[in-house]
C-alpha cells in the first residue's frame, strides 16, 4: 500500500511515519514537504520517498498523487478560498486516488458543549469558516474520505482516545499527538475503518473540563 503524507513534517506525521516504519513494511510511504532536506534521515530508507513541494501548489500535488493508494492531509486547511482542500480533491481525482484522511479542527459541527465549547469557539473562530468548508468540500467530493476534528493537543505519552461521529457531541477537551497517530495508523492498515465518516477524537478523562489539558 502507497500512502502520501502531506505536511510531512509536523508533530504528528512524524509520529506515523515512525510507527509505520517500524510495524509495517508493506506500507510504501511518500512525504511532501517545504524544505525536504528536514528528512534527508528518512530519504535514504528503501520504504521512503521524499518529494520537496507546496501543499497550495496544484502541480506539486498531482506529481505526488501518481501511484498512490491513499492520502493523509497532516494539516488543517486554514487557506484562502480553501485552495488547499480543493487542489488535493482535484489532485486525487485526477490520479485516481480515491482513499484520503483529513485533518480538521473540533467544533465544526457546533457540536461541543458547555463553557469549553464557548471557549474554543472563540479560539478558532478567525479560521473556523474555513475549516467548515473544508470539511464541507471534502463530504461532496464523492472520494471515500474521514475527517478526524482533532483536539486540544498535548506530548503526553499515553494513548488513550474515544472516538465520536458527525451527529454527536464531542467528548473529551484534549489528547495526546499519540494518539492521533494511533488512530491514522490504524486507518493506514486498515483502509476501510472510518469510511465516509467524521470523527471526533479525544481523551475522555478530560471530558467537562473548561479548558486543555497540556
Amino acid at each position: 500500500m502507497n500512502l502520501l503524507v502531506l505536511g510531512a513534517y509536523g508533530q504528528i506525521a512524524r509520529l506515523v511515519e515512525d510507527r509505520i516504519l517500524k510495524e509495517d513494511t508493506n506500507i510504501k510511504l511518500t512525504l511532501f514537504l517545504r524544505n525536504s532536506s528536514r528528512l534527508n534521515d528518512l530519504e535514504k530508507l528503501p520504504q521512503v520517498t521524499v518529494i520537496d513541494g507546496d501543499i497550495e501548489n496544484y502541480a506539486d500535488l498531482t506529481i505526488a498523487m501518481k501511484g498512490q493508494d491513499m492520502v493523509y492531509v497532516a494539516t488543517v486547511d486554514h487557506s484562502s478560498n480553501n485552495i488547499v482542500t480543493k487542489n488535493i480533491i482535484k489532485a486525487m481525482k485526477e490520479n485516481n486516488v480515491s482513499r484520503v484522511v483529513f485533518s480538521n479542527i473540533l467544533g465544526i459541527y457546533d457540536e461541543v458543549p458547555g463553557e469549553f465549547g464557548r471557549w474554543n469557539y472563540e479560539m478558532v473562530s478567525s479560521g473556523i469558516k474555513e475549516a467548515i468548508n473544508s470539511d464541507k468540500l471534502l463530504e461532496e467530493s464523492g472520494l471515500d474520505y474521514t475527517t478526524l476534528r482533532l483536539p486540544w493537543l498535548n506530548d503526553r505519552d499515553e494513548v488513550k482516545y474515544s472516538l465520536t461521529h458527525k451527529n454527536e457531541k464531542y467528548v473529551g477537551v484534549s489528547g495526546s499527538r499519540k494518539s492521533i497517530a494511533d488512530l491514522v495508523v490504524r486507518i493506514a492498515k486498515n483502509p476501510n475503518f472510518l469510511i465516509n465518516d467524521s470523527v471526533g477524537v479525544a481523551d475522555p478523562d478530560t471530558q467537562g473540563l473548561d479548558r486543555p489539558v497540556y
